[in-house]
Parts: C-alpha cells; structure tokens; sequence
C-alpha cells in the first residue's frame, strides 16, 4: 500500500471477514471518524453490526469483491484465511497489509522457513503429504508431537496431538498436506504483537502470558513474569524483521513459547490478535485503533501499558448467557460481548478484561 497522505475523515475503510475482529475494528475506526463496510460469505457475520453496508458474497465473487473496493478508500482483513486470490480484485493502493503476508501464514510450512531465514528457531517440523510421510516424520521427530493441517487451522482446530507412538493408531493422516511437530518443553507462551506504519515506524506492545486450552486461547495476563521479560526483545528481533521483510502496514502478532534456550517461534497472525484485547482498556492506544491508524496512513499511537496487573480471559460457548454477571465484580471488569446468536461448545462468544494498580 502507498498512501501520499492520511485519509481524511469519513472515508471508508473496507475490512475483509465478519468475525469479531472486524467488528472491534470497525468500532475504532469509527473513534476516528471514519466508515467501514464489510465482505464475507453468508454466516454469523456480527462485523455487520458496525458496518454501514456489509456485502455478503463468496470469496471468488470477483463482481461483488470489485463493487465492494469501489466503495473504499483503504481495504484491510480481519483474518488470515481470506484467499489471496480474493485480493486481486482489490487495486493494491488501497490494500494494508500487502498480500504476502497472507501467502506466508496461510501456509504452516511456509510460514516457519520465512522466519527461520530471518533467524527465527522452531520446533523441529516435517511436512507430511501420506500415511508413510507421517510415519517417517514421526520416527525422524519422535513424540510427543502434533499433527497439524497445513492450512486453515486456528483455535484447536485441524490439529491431533500424539502422546506417544502408541497412539499412532488412533491418528490417520486426514488427506490434505499437514506439518507433524515435535513438542518444545517451555515454561510459558507469549505474544509479541507490533504496529508498523507505512512509514516503517513500529511500535510493540507489552508481551502478555497466554494460556492455551484445545489449542484455544483462554487466558492472557500482564506481567509476563521473568521468563517472558529476559526472551522478549529477540523475540521482537524477529517480529521486527518478518514486519520489515514483509513491507507490512497494520498489526501483526507473532507467537512464541519461552523455553531454556530462548524462544521459540510457534506462529504469526498477520492481524490484530486475540491475545492483544488488554489492550482495549490497557494500554495508551489499542491493537485495534493503531491497526485502523496504520491503514489510514495516520501517525501510531503509544503503546504504553496503563495498569499494573492487567487479566484477560475469554468467554467461551454458553458461559457467555451469564456473563453480565460479571458487571457486579468488585474493581474494574470490561465486559466485551460479541453479539453472536449462537452459544457454541468452543466458540469465543466475548471476552473480560480485569485491571488493577494492586501488586501482583
């Protein structure tokens, strides 16, 4: 994307997907002044709630996408399984980020060589295409593992783990290209989300703890503890350089699992990122507005951390029919609820942010 200057107010901002990412980021362009309209099949869209049109079309209508750019003065997604195909239909000017970032981390395979050549480490991985290469990659890498889809996996899905090469027998390989990892001992999992301008500036939030349950965030928390805060800034080494080598504009977020020996690069979002929400009450500026600032051309906001103790967890499934219960805790409960119409077993319906200025 090359922009001249900011978008001045009321232009529209397009925002490919309509998950709740897209609707936290309609909400803060609209903070900005700006309009948004959506695209993205027929489903539970609730981005549609903040849009002021919202074009429900698939992914390879090529009129509809066509229509929907014509509308726009910037076009950003909200995920990272729109099909790069799907972008072509978009002039690239008005594009944030550029299309590669989706290519590289739609592809697990793909997605560890990029950062591994800017001197990322990751678990020890093969990719696995048949039964006998998921054989093989097992004997090579050993167990514990997982087994994971090449592409279009997020939040535990796609993914089989394998204690032991007794349970080899329960696992088929599902007939589509995957990627067997080996399991990395860590103390801890950890994000490192940046914001980089168009014009190469980044910015870095502070890196919060995340707790994973089934592959599923459930549970972000700040301060890190030291683990995090002695592996952090090579960890921003290679966001810093996979953001450059990139040429990206908006969020991007890459995960990491602390170990002995350092961090280990475990995947990247090209997006604003679950593990980011504190950052709504958090911090000086939000994932979710400097992503908006940085596809409109306009100057970063801080990313200074405002509390002293800041817990974010998610609501899951029918947790979410009682969640207003949540107003009446003592101290400062955000309540954030996603207005989604069915109550799934695993599906993120909302999420709480706690802050305090108490001591850990």
């Amino acid at each position: 994307m090359s922009q001249q200057r900011p978008l001045p107010p009321g232009s529209t901002i397009g925002i490919l997907g309509g998950g709740q990412l897209g609707r936290m980021l309609a909400m803060a362009a609209a903070q900005l002044g700006y309009r948004c309209i959506g695209y993205a099949p027929a489903g539970d869209n609730v981005a549609a709630d903040m849009s002021a049109d919202f074009f429900e079309n698939g992914w390879s209508d090529n009129a509809a996408l066509a229509a929907f750019a014509s509308q726009c003065d910037a076009v950003t997604w909200e995920f990272e399984n729109v099909p790069v195909s799907a972008l072509e239909a978009i002039p690239p000017e008005r594009l944030a980020p550029h299309p590669k970032a989706l290519e590289v981390a739609q592809d697990r395979l793909n997605e560890k060589r990029f950062v591994e050549e800017l001197g990322a480490r990751c678990a020890p991985y093969a990719r696995v295409e048949s039964d006998e290469e998921f054989a093989r990659a097992v004997e090579r890498i050993g167990t514990p593992g997982i087994l994971k889809t090449a592409r279009d996996g997020y939040d535990g899905k796609g993914q089989w783990r394998i204690a032991s090469e007794r349970e080899l027998d329960g696992v088929r390989f599902p007939g589509r290209p995957c990627i067997y990892e080996g399991l990395v001992d860590f103390d801890t999992e950890f994000s490192v989300i940046l914001a980089r301008g168009a014009d190469g500036d980044v910015q870095f939030w502070e890196s919060s703890s995340n707790r994973h349950e089934g592959g599923m965030l459930v549970h972000s928390c700040l301060p890190a503890g030291e683990g995090v805060s002695e592996q952090v800034e090579a960890a921003r080494a290679i966001a810093r350089a996979t953001a450059d080598a990139l040429g990206y504009v908006g969020v991007l977020t890459l995960e990491f699992f602390a170990t002995n020996e350092g961090p280990v690069f475990n995947e990247m979002a090209p997006r604003v990122h679950n593990s980011g929400h504190w950052t709504i009450e958090g911090a000086s500026t939000s994932q979710f507005e400097n992503h908006i600032r940085a596809v409109a051309g306009l100057p970063l906001g801080g990313t200074e951390t405002r509390f002293a103790r800041i817990d974010m967890h998610n609501i899951v499934g029918e947790d979410a029919l009682a969640a207003h219960a949540i107003l009446a805790e003592e101290g400062e409960p955000h309540l954030h609820l996603y207005g989604k119409r069915e109550a799934r077993e695993g599906r993120k319906m909302g999420h709480v942010t706690r802050v305090s200025n108490e001591p850990a």
